[in-house]
């Protein structure tokens, strides 16, 4: 079992001062201890549960590029870009960068976008959810065609490309697209079609762990009438719980999900208190016994 670090927050004692201080002990702690997968999210505004707009947010891919220069091992990735965000080819693009500069470490982590108050917030069109998903659909299918060595046009309903030329290319040919998110109908069938890695929530409790085994399923059957690899797909999911609290019951937890398919578990430093220490925690407790599951 791998190991990510999801940094949802950036607020902290005196994070003022010491925000990009202790992003950068965070992620080099990560980087040398094992840590499979570093992500941060990709908002404007910290969301409602986290503390709301008033609390401290860094834009997603200037902090990865940022993150890509302090670090040597660790994989990189938006957990997750809102489709709304950007236009696709320029999506495309920044990812293809981030690949190149970080020599192959980045990820796409891709979603059909949520929070309706930063984007009227900061003036961005919102459109309804069934249009989300078109469009997310449609980038997909654009970041596929310009890490390819297919240039030209491409048509769609609410893109439109006339040629999808990108050097250089990521240095694995293309980049790993992990789609978020357990929506049966639209979601896991995208991640079905397009993706390399879904993104799940999980927990401690009997409930949270049927909840994965289930959207596992629903995500098999996809695959099986998309003819699709339901195992090259890697299934990663976020824990909602105090691992580091106690490391045993967290374990335990693990094996469970392992047993469901899980194959990497996200953790996420506690807000308004220093990560560095958690993080330190992490590499020290939990990291080499996580590894033996």
């Amino acid at each position: 079992m791998e190991l990510g670090l999801h940094y949802f927050t950036f607020t902290h004692p005196e994070w003022e001062t010491t925000l990009a201080d202790r992003l950068t002990e965070t992620a080099q702690i990560a980087d040398e201890g094992g840590v499979n997968l570093l992500t941060v999210m990709d908002h404007w505004f910290q969301m409602l549960q986290a503390g709301g707009p008033y609390e401290p947010m860094l834009e997603g891919y200037t902090s990865l590029g940022y993150l890509a220069g302090v670090t040597k091992n660790v994989r990189l990735s938006l957990l997750v870009t809102g489709v709304t965000y950007r236009r696709p080819g320029l999506l495309a693009k920044t990812v293809s960068t981030l690949d190149v500069l970080s020599r192959g470490r980045a990820m796409l982590g891709i979603g059909a976008a949520w929070y309706d108050r930063e984007h009227v917030g900061l003036g961005v069109p919102f459109p309804s959810t069934g249009e989300r998903f078109e469009r997310l659909e449609e980038t997909l299918q654009i970041c596929r065609q310009m890490w390819s060595d297919n240039d030209g046009a491409y048509e769609g309903k609410h893109y439109q490309l006339a040629e999808t030329i990108n050097l250089p290319q990521p240095p694995r040919g293309t980049v790993p697209v992990m789609i978020g998110g357990g929506g049966e109908q639209k979601t896991l069938r995208l991640v079905a079609q397009y993706g390399q890695a879904c993104n799940l929530f999980g927990g401690a409790g009997d409930e949270a762990l049927e909840t994965v085994k289930h959207k596992l399923e629903v995500l098999r059957g996809h695959c099986d009438r998309l003819g699709t690899d339901y195992n090259a797909i890697e299934k990663t999911m976020l824990y909602q719980g105090d691992a580091v609290g106690d490391v045993d019951a967290f374990l335990t937890d693990v094996e469970r999900y392992k047993a469901a398919g899980i194959s990497l578990v996200g953790l996420m430093p506690t807000a308004y208190e220093n990560p560095v220490p958690w993080a330190t925690r992490l590499v020290q407790d939990i990291v080499p016994r996580l590894k033996q599951v």
